[in-house]
């Protein structure tokens, strides 16, 4: 049986976000026998290449063709508009053409601009793998017209004003965890945690795990510490947010470490960097505070609930679409970092609502999130666009 060659492109370097995990996860778990992943990276292989080594998979730098990218953050490495139409889109369609490409399927915004055009041109297949916000430019103007299927990690992804109808190639497929059945013990965890910060051991530790980008709003999380540290002044409360910022020189890290001096909190905030795996750290802490706007479905949050580790998520974006507040988790005002308070307190006094909450979430990830739910759904299309 012939396989189908599946084109997977991606920006190299240092950013390894959720888009990448996803993609990856699917990559390594396809049938070996009925498909054939080709996966690219442009520029450099850098922290990226290496965590597709480790995984198992191959890829190639592709040097050119240079890739599109806005005016204002466009680097000698990237291509103009008139640059790229009229060199990088031949290159690209050469490219597909000579390793036989059945499907491109694109993960991100860069690789979606980049990608979409050459593909429909080479006589591919696209799908174009929507993790963005339902405002998203190219998922309303440029999906509508040239993709063969739109896949949405959320329905609240789903574009609010496409070009033309969508309803016959949009499909929501949930993002893929790989549910290891062996959890850590949160009690060692915690310990570990707290030797290592030094703190207490009674200490209430509250995480932040994820890129640091002005959407997740790693500065509204220092918010929400001070403000659980003030309903908690009995118990020492401390901050902890694990990633990296997700533009170099953005100067997030300095400012969350800025807003914590300004609100007399510095010693109870402590930047842990990027921890990979990070099931240790996540399964050590007592809550973990998705404060993100606009999440189409964070990684996290269901890492989290498959760990036993509560959430307490921001009522907005796909984060209703996880959690059941109350049930699953707790859902609270997004604009009010206070309104973290009353949950960690419940979950911090009664044990009982901890294990309640974590129990339930752990039910109902396994049913609904595994990878092979994931990768079942999305080989289906596969199989689908093909025939």
């Amino acid at each position: 049986m012939t396989k189908l060659r599946i084109f997977y492109p991606f920006v190299g370097g240092a950013t390894i976000g959720g888009s990448h995990v996803s993609a990856l996860g699917l990559i390594r778990n396809l049938d070996p026998d009925r498909y054939e992943p080709v996966i690219a990276l442009h520029r450099e292989a850098g922290a990226l290449g290496a965590y597709i080594s480790e995984m198992g998979l191959s890829y190639e730098v592709l040097d050119t063709p240079r890739i599109i990218a806005p005016k204002h953050s466009r680097s000698p490495q990237d291509a103009s508009m008139p640059g790229f139409l009229l060199r990088s889109v031949p290159q690209m369609v050469r490219y597909l053409k000579r390793n036989r490409i059945d499907i491109v399927h694109t993960n991100d915004g860069r690789m979606h601009g980049s990608w979409s055009l050459p593909a429909k041109l080479a006589g591919c297949e696209l799908i174009w793998h929507h993790r963005q916000g339902p405002d998203a430019k190219g998922a309303n103007y440029i999906a509508p017209l040239l993709a063969d299927r739109i896949l949405s990690v959320s329905e609240f992804s789903r574009p609010e004003k496409p070009l033309r109808s969508i309803e016959d190639r949009f499909q929501v497929v949930h993002s893929p965890f790989d549910l290891d059945p062996d959890i850590p013990n949160h009690a060692a965890c915690h310990k570990a945690l707290c030797v290592e910060l030094g703190v207490p051991e009674d200490s209430v530790l509250l995480a932040y795990f994820g890129v640091l980008n002005d959407r997740k709003r790693p500065l509204h999380f220092v918010d929400a510490v001070k403000a659980v540290r003030d309903a908690m002044p009995n118990r020492p409360v401390h901050g902890l947010i694990f990633g990296r910022v997700e533009t170099e020189g953005s100067g997030l890290d300095q400012a969350c470490l800025d807003r914590a001096a300004g609100l007399g909190v510095s010693a109870n905030l402590h930047m842990m960097g990027f921890r990979d795996p990070p099931a240790p750290a996540m399964a050590g802490v007592d809550a973990l505070l998705v404060t993100a706007l606009d999440e189409p479905f964070g990684r996290t949050l269901i890492e989290a609930m498959h760990l036993g580790t509560p959430v307490v998520a921001t009522r907005h974006g796909g984060n209703p679409e996880a959690i059941e507040d109350g049930e699953t988790g707790f859902l609270v005002d997004p604009w009010d970092p206070k309104a973290f308070s009353a949950p960690v307190r419940d979950l911090v006094e009664h044990p009982t609502t901890r294990v309640r909450i974590a129990t339930a979430a752990q039910q109902e990830v396994r049913g609904q999130y595994g990878l092979d739910v994931h990768v079942a759904k999305t080989t289906a299309v596969y199989d689908m666009l093909t025939g």
